[in-house]
């Protein structure tokens, strides 16, 4: 039997994505017979990072600045910009190192059945950027499950403009997963191979 201080150790480190009930043990255990200096520096730094992080009020991208890096650069292509679904969905594109382009981040996808509406989304947000901004293409690279492909042909729809080509890109991504799951190649391919919606 577990002291309870290292139970609810073992609970909060379970809620974290990838971390199961064993490997939340052990890290839990791990933890309380590793020097306090060592576990108070983790405890600081996680504060710290969570206290300085912060959405882009452009693209939505995770920033200690507003805006952000990727926003701020001169050399990336104004023209495109790449919505997707979550700020975490930015480093699987740029980790595939072909996009040059900026980036918009919707924050979720349409799902009624989750209680998720177009209005619960940064689709407005995507409008006015349209509005101001010299954009002429829009890639769409939202996962390939029923929720993505309909919020795809909803933004498709709402976004079109004289001039504006909105486009998505290819199913090289598997069914059903999202652009964290996928690797470099695939992210490549699959942004090379995107269609006009």
């Amino acid at each position: 039997m577990l002291p309870e201080s290292i139970a609810e150790l073992t609970g909060a480190l379970s809620k974290l994505p990838g971390v199961g009930p064993r490997s939340a043990e052990r890290i839990a255990l791990h933890l309380v017979q590793t020097d306090v200096a060592v576990v108070r520096h983790l405890a600081e730094v996680i504060v710290r990072a969570r206290e300085k992080i912060h959405f882009c009020t452009t693209c939505g991208a995770l920033t200690e600045k507003s805006p952000c890096v990727i926003c701020d650069d001169p050399r990336r292509d104004a023209g495109i910009v790449c919505v997707v679904e979550r700020a975490v969905d930015i480093l699987s594109v740029e980790k595939s190192g072909t996009f040059r382009g900026k980036f918009h981040v919707l924050g979720g996808k349409i799902s009624p059945l989750d209680g998720v509406d177009p209005e619960d989304l940064r689709i407005s947000e995507l409008e006015d950027r349209l509005q101001a901004e010299p954009i002429k293409e829009l890639i769409v690279a939202l996962g390939t499950d029923v929720e993505g492909d309909a919020t795809s042909y909803y933004l498709a729809k709402r976004c079109q403009r004289p001039g504006l080509k909105i486009s998505r890109i290819a199913y090289g991504l598997p069914a059903g997963s999202g652009l964290e799951f996928a690797d470099e190649l695939t992210l490549n391919r699959a942004l090379e191979g995107r269609r006009e919606m």
